[in-house]
């Protein structure tokens, strides 16, 4: 689970909650027809802009940055090394004993294809594919995300002057001015709070998670294509190692 992300959202309400009712309470900030214009006229527009499947699709990606923790590459080099230290005793065959605990499903297909016998090339193009095709689906969440982050703000001022228009109906009536104004400012709050808070922070949190789950496929592409190649255990962890910062890098033995 992705705790910077829980925390940063119940903090970020928390916070504007607290101020709400410290300023006079949640009654006045509580409109269904400005949520409606708000979050109906965002999702209208996201459902046009995108095909239903994309938005749809939305949902279990935030759920994957959200609670899907990644390894670390310490962790990943540490597989591959005994990944390596099992191929060159026993033969790529005796990876099959291995499958059930790598745990990451790219890992798994790569590991089969290894024990499979496949060569260098076609793992390697398959992989790859593999990646690009995971960048073009983040992105495309991404994508919705922000375009999200960009239209309820839009909405909200949409909803605002749609206040103010019926505010100056009732001008003959000074009594009115006061809630009418409210009511026309609280859209713009909605769509603010929503963008600002939720939408295009997740969208940027998907960006990063999105490149480094790239990051550490490439490392485990690099990882399998030396067991392709033969390579011994330090071969592998040389290979994977170049990948990061030397400061980062710790010594790692086979432990199998």
């Amino acid at each position: 689970m992705d705790l910077a992300t829980i925390i940063g959202i119940v903090a970020g309400f928390a916070c504007v909650g607290v101020a709400i009712i410290g300023g006079g309470g949640v009654g006045v900030f509580v409109n269904v027809p400005s949520m409606m214009i708000v979050i109906g006229g965002m999702v209208s527009a996201t459902l046009i802009h995108f095909s239903l499947g994309q938005v749809m699709g939305i949902v279990g990606v935030v759920k994957k940055t959200l609670f899907y923790k990644l390894p670390g590459e310490r962790e990943l080099t540490q597989k591959m090394v005994n990944y390596a230290a099992v191929n060159r005793r026993d033969g790529a065959l005796a990876l099959e004993r291995h499958i059930g605990e790598a745990g990451d499903s790219f890992l798994v297909k790569g590991l089969q294809m290894v024990i499979d016998g496949q060569s260098e090339d076609a793992i390697g193009e398959q992989l790859d594919m593999e990646i690009r095709y995971l960048q073009e689906r983040h992105q495309t969440g991404k994508k919705v995300l922000e375009f999200m982050g960009a239209s309820a703000p839009a909405f909200g001022m949409i909803g605002t002057l749609i206040g103010l228009v019926q505010m100056l109906g009732t001008l003959d009536d000074p009594s009115q001015i006061g809630v009418g104004m409210a009511t026309a400012l609280i859209t713009t709050f909605y769509g603010a709070f929503l963008a600002n808070l939720v939408f295009v922070p997740l969208a940027g949190k998907l960006g990063i998670r999105s490149k480094r789950e790239r990051f550490l496929r490439e490392m485990i592409l690099e990882g399998l294509l030396g067991l392709v190649r033969g390579q011994s255990p330090t071969e592998v962890r040389e290979r994977m190692q170049a990948f990061v910062s030397g400061r980062k890098r710790q010594e790692v033995k086979p432990s199998v």
